[in-house]
């Protein structure tokens, strides 16, 4: 994942605190995270990800992006569930 920089992004949230407007650098460097998990065998197509996939993406993301401060609760679960949709 080298080939990503290592920039400061910047995300916003609301006055509640509750919305996150994700960047095209976050959205990046989220989906690459997570072939980097399936190539290391973290997900394969008859399990899916293991049970801890959402912690080492959590890890993954804060080495790569680190002022991003994003978490597996409610930043990633719920950007995962909109890209699925999307």
């Amino acid at each position: 994942m080298s080939a990503f920089s290592q920039s400061t992004t910047t995300s916003f949230q609301n006055s509640q605190g509750t919305k996150r407007k994700w960047v095209l650098e976050e959205n990046v460097m989220l989906v690459a995270c997570m072939v980097d998990l399936h190539n290391v065998g973290t997900f394969n197509t008859n399990t899916r990800f293991t049970v801890d996939y959402l912690n080492k993406l959590e890890r993954m993301l804060e080495k790569f992006l680190p002022h991003a401060m994003l978490k597996v609760r409610p930043n990633l679960e719920s950007r995962i569930r909109t890209l699925k949709k999307e």
